[in-house]
């Protein structure tokens, strides 16, 4: 199923409205557009709402992520559209499906590595990008069918190894929810309806590991 990407509506008019409203652009896959869940319970959905009673004046100009694509799907088609957004703050989640797929450690890399430079041009600060690492999907009812007989954690985990060295390397945060994202295996409450995504439930906790993070940013 193709997740569609939301963009807010134009500018008002007022000069102090245009000033100091954030473009927030949230790119990644299927765990960022929400597949299995309603737009409202999509964690960067969570996270705009949480931030606006905090008193930050941010909306979401663009989420072109889609289930099941990799990095280089998002270098060919979501780059494009981050850029075209304007942004002022963005979160990126993506490499499960490239471990999925097959791609190999020092592709994803590459790929991984050119997506946070070229998403970096289009900000002010390092600080205006926030990365959250891959969860286990292998926790889920349904994730066991895509391992093609591959340990599912332990090559998440080395993904997740490239993710945080890639940041670290750029001086970005990274907000981790692997280790919470295996509470799924437990509690079915969870696991959306389709047995592999997230479910609402899930996303907000997710939310609340990503909330202080871009909080402690943008105030």
């Amino acid at each position: 199923m193709l997740g569609m990407y939301c963009t807010s509506p134009a500018k008002t008019s007022d000069s102090n409205t245009s000033k100091t409203m954030i473009r927030y652009a949230a790119i990644g896959d299927s765990y960022t557009i929400g597949e299995a869940v309603a737009e409202e319970e999509r964690w960067p959905n969570l996270l705009v709402g949480h931030l606006r009673e905090a008193g930050v004046e941010i909306e979401i100009v663009a989420n072109p992520s889609v289930t099941g694509w990799t990095t280089q799907d998002l270098i060919d088609k979501e780059l494009p559209v981050y850029r075209d957004s304007d942004p002022h703050f963005a979160t990126l989640l993506i490499g499960v499906n490239d471990w999925v797929q097959g791609f190999s450690k020092e592709r994803f890399r590459e790929n991984l590595g050119y997506i946070m430079d070229e998403m970096l041009k289009e900000l002010e600060s390092n600080n205006h990008l926030v990365i959250i690492n891959v969860p286990d999907f292998g926790a889920t009812p349904e994730g066991p069918k895509y391992s093609k007989g591959r340990d599912i954690s332990a090559g998440l985990t080395e993904f997740n190894e490239i993710i945080a060295d890639e940041a670290a390397k750029r001086q970005l945060s990274v907000v981790d929810v692997f280790e919470l994202s295996q509470d799924m295996k437990n509690k079915p409450e969870l696991v959306a309806s389709d047995g592999l995504h997230p479910s609402a439930k899930e996303y907000v906790i997710w939310e609340q590991l990503i909330l202080p993070v871009v909080r402690e940013k943008l105030m």
